[in-house]
């Protein structure tokens, strides 16, 4: 769906995107992280048009952004990280405007309208004034104008900034739902754990140009070099302990009240022995997991600490 490669973006001797490579495959959700001034904005930019590339190449569903950039339109639906001001605007107004900006015929825009209001769960708000939705109903009726003219590829800044748990919730559901409908789906954001839950896979941008790529937990792989493994046991605390020191890849044990976390130094294969070992030794356990890393401490490890 989307390729980048070797994008450039300078501003005199200030080099904002520095020979960025990216790929995302059609029908995903692609979160697009990094510190404040990393190059998100201005890279979201270059791939909607809206500003020209220093070097490079973007292509969208075939078509060089960088090139030709009018037949581009058709295919995306970008939603900044702002919300112009529509005072005198009722929500059906609002979208029958930008109906009328994609040249969609008068007597379609109205089941068109409709529809896309029930997606974003505003069709309760159909005659309600712009100015006076909340926060996050703007959020979503800006994300349903950006749908208007049904485009593949979605351009989302910030989409979640400023709303409350409840509104990134609705948020998520609705482009999950997106998703399923086929949409790719491209989301920016400076805080790392407010995309892990919707996104397939994520992009860590610093500086000008991505320093790590994959699914959250694959970066988290990655990026975090020790494994921690907890166990609780049901009883036999101290048998477990003592099966746990004679491992030669078991380090830095400690007990706790109820159970015991350890570092691994092993593979999977190796887990599952140490596993089976433990079961064989007739030690019953509440619960044999691996510890999640801090995302969070990963992204300032990526970034070297620069989130704002």
């Amino acid at each position: 769906m989307l390729e980048i490669k070797h994008l450039m973006k300078k501003y005199g001797k200030f080099t904002a995107v520095d020979d960025l490579n990216l790929t995302i495959p059609e029908s995903s959700i692609f979160g697009f992280v990094g510190p404040n001034g990393a190059g998100k904005t201005t890279t979201m930019k270059i791939m909607s048009g809206l500003l020209k590339a220093t070097d490079g190449s973007v292509m969208i569903d075939g078509v060089d952004v960088t090139k030709n950039p009018k037949a581009l339109k058709e295919h995306i639906g970008y939603m900044p990280d702002f919300f112009g001001v529509y005072d005198d605007l009722k929500v059906s107004e609002y979208m029958d405007f930008y109906a009328g900006t994609y040249y969609i015929p008068y007597e379609q825009r109205e089941d068109l309208i409709n529809n896309l209001l029930e997606i974003v769960d505003l069709s309760h708000k159909k005659d309600a004034y712009v100015d006076g939705l909340s926060r996050g109903m703007k959020q979503r009726l800006c994300l349903a104008r950006s749908l208007i003219h049904d485009p593949k590829l979605l351009i989302l800044d910030e989409p979640a900034s400023g709303l409350d748990p409840r509104a990134r919730v609705e948020m998520k559901e609705v482009l999950k739902q997106l998703q399923t409908m086929g949409k790719t789906i491209i989301i920016s954001s400076h805080i790392l754990p407010e995309l892990a839950e919707m996104c397939t896979e994520v992009g860590i941008i610093d500086r000008g140009h991505i320093v790590v790529q994959g699914t959250v937990q694959e970066i988290m792989k990655q990026m975090t070099k020790v494994r921690r493994i907890q166990i609780r046991p049901l009883e036999n605390m101290t048998a477990l302990m003592k099966l746990l020191e004679e491992q030669p890849l078991v380090e830095d044990i400690i007990e706790n009240t109820f159970d015991v976390e350890f570092s691994y130094q092993g593979e999977d294969k190796e887990l599952a022995g140490l596993l089976k070992q433990i079961v064989l030794a007739d030690i019953e356990m509440v619960y044999f997991k691996e510890k999640e890393g801090n995302l969070e401490e990963i992204f300032m490890q990526v970034t070297g600490g620069e989130q704002k």
